[in-house]
């Protein structure tokens, strides 16, 4: 097999792959995410015993009577490298873990996106889109596919990237160019989708939790968003249909045969059969039932998911829906999925559907761990007001320079993507800065849902160019299929254009979105905040 750290050619790089290659090198030094949550909640310990005994505070900028103004208008970094810290420490450290926002939602929606997954419904879905797109417009229904794919992350790598190139090899185009385009759509346009997925109540609850900081008991449902994914959606497939086909397609030139590694194990191209068409066909009538189902619960005044006596306020009648989409999600996913597993054979007993449960419960295993260090520091952070502090510190630095309109959000979103590049998981990443930057943006009169929204951008554009993302070995690996020699630097390049390209685009969307055109982000989802 090649070695997939060996350099494309023996020529002298340029100062993009130098460049690239330190990102690199530099992300390498950093510990696991897992070890990283643990070094920074030990850091938070240490920093609030100094602080806290140096008397580091601030005054409370909250209006009075706001709800969480400290009673003397003045916020104390708290130790807790005391008796009353370790023992609130200790007696915490459980419920700290389980009452962890992201941590129930995110495992309820794989239970249903699991089932979906598992019965063969998401692969042979994209399979019938793809395989079935006229040849002219291979390129779009990829890129798009690769984007609805995102919704089960795992199902878009190991499925549409590899399909993808196979499919442009098949039509006599280069292999990389369709991988290339796949892995654009679904790690460079991680934040785009017409649906909700997985990683929406994950971010939403970090959002959550850091917007507790300052306002105790905001919430943060997971379609706070939505809005703004659909619209990126479309902007997400047209930019990577142009980046393919005008920048990394004709750079790539005609596909040369002799590099095709033939020990590869080839990737099916088998079509869909009829038997599965017929079971798509009746899980898709189903899915139309339930979305049909889910429409009468909420859309009618006396929807049982519509709070009564509110009629005159539609956002607030809805709090139910919104609050319970995660649960939707889970059944609009795992109904289809056990109706398509049981017409073709996959699931032939409720033991089969438990088990494609129990399996993607399983792969979640990394996830739950890095939860559990990640609540801790979280809590830390919130019970040493150390998130208040840094927050009322920079968002008057922020007043002091006059950096309060709308532009704070232009380094907002490069500082995300630069972050990226070191800590490639979008929720160990947010987990981190969340913190930070929700209160701080909040104090200046921005709310939650918009911040996550600017930081999402941030979070996807460089996806696609960072060896630190979890899935960019894998990548590597479908790219040897066809290019036997090619190296990290290599792939990082060809990934470049979508990256520069998504962050501009992008950009520019959300700026005309939600302060050109006043448009929300998503239902439920105001762009400015008042405290109160």
């Amino acid at each position: 097999m090649p070695r997939h750290d060996q350099p494309a050619a023996q020529t002298q790089p340029n100062w993009i792959t130098r460049l690239l290659n330190t990102v690199e090198w530099l992300g390498n030094l950093l510990p696991h995410p897992v070890t990283l949550f643990a070094l920074l909640a030990l850091g938070i310990l240490l920093l609030s015993g100094l602080f806290g005994w140096m008397g580091i505070s601030v005054p409370d900028p909250r209006p009075e009577g706001t709800t969480g103004r400290a009673a003397d208008g003045v916020i104390r970094v708290i130790s807790l490298l005391d008796p009353e810290g370790l023992r609130r420490i200790v007696t915490s450290l459980v419920t700290n873990f389980t009452g962890f926002v992201p941590l129930g939602t995110v495992l309820v929606a794989m239970l249903g996106v699991g089932i979906a997954e598992r019965s063969g419904l998401l692969t042979a879905a994209i399979k019938l889109l793809v395989l079935g797109a006229p040849k002219n417009l291979v390129t779009v229904v990829v890129v798009f596919a690769a984007i609805m794919s995102n919704t089960a992350s795992e199902m878009g790598y190991v499925v549409v990237i590899p399909l993808a190139a196979a499919i442009f090899h098949a039509l006599g185009r280069h292999p990389l160019a369709g991988l290339a385009a796949a892995f654009a759509g679904v790690s460079g346009g991680y934040s785009a989708n017409l649906l909700i997925g997985t990683v929406d109540p994950l971010l939403a609850g970090i959002t959550q939790e850091a917007a507790e900081l300052i306002h105790p008991g905001y919430e943060v449902h997971a379609a706070v968003n939505w809005y703004f994914m659909i619209v990126s959606t479309f902007l997400v497939t047209a930019m990577g249909w142009f980046v393919t086909a005008k920048i990394v397609e004709p750079k790539l030139g005609p596909y040369d045969p002799t590099k095709l590694d033939e020990t590869a194990e080839p990737i099916s191209m088998d079509p869909v059969t009829p038997a599965e068409r017929r079971a798509l066909a009746w899980a898709g009538l189903v899915a139309l039932l339930v979305s049909i189902g889910i429409a009468l619960l909420v859309v009618p005044q006396g929807g049982w998911l519509r709070l009564p006596g509110i009629e005159d306020d539609t956002l607030a009648s809805l709090r139910p829906f919104l609050t319970g989409i995660v649960v939707l999600v889970a059944v609009f996913f795992a109904i289809p999925g056990i109706v398509y597993g049981a017409l073709t054979g996959e699931f032939k007993s409720d033991r089969d559907v438990i088990n494609a449960m129990a399996k993607s419960m399983s792969t979640m295993g990394l996830y739950i761990v890095l939860v559990f260090f990640a609540a801790q520091f979280v809590a830390f952070f919130n019970w040493t007001q150390l998130g208040q502090v840094v927050a009322v510190v920079g968002s008057n630095s922020l007043q002091a320079i006059g950096l309060t309109g709308p532009l704070v959000f232009l380094p907002f979103i490069i500082i995300c993507a630069i972050i990226n590049l070191s800590l490639g998981s979008a929720s160990a990443q947010w987990a981190v800065t969340a913190p930070i930057f929700v209160p701080m943006l909040m104090l200046i009169g921005y709310s939650p849902e918009v911040i996550q929204a600017a930081y999402r951008i941030g979070d996807s554009v460089t996806n696609i160019i960072t060896p630190m993302m979890s899935y960019f070995g894998l990548i590597l690996a479908f790219a040897t299929r066809y290019q036997k020699d090619i190296g990290v630097g290599t792939l990082i390049a060809m990934m470049l254009p979508y990256s520069v390209i998504f962050f501009i685009g992008w950009t520019v969307l959300f700026f005309l979105w939600v302060f050109g055109l006043g448009l929300p982000v998503g239902p439920g989802a105001p762009t400015y905040y008042a405290p109160g």
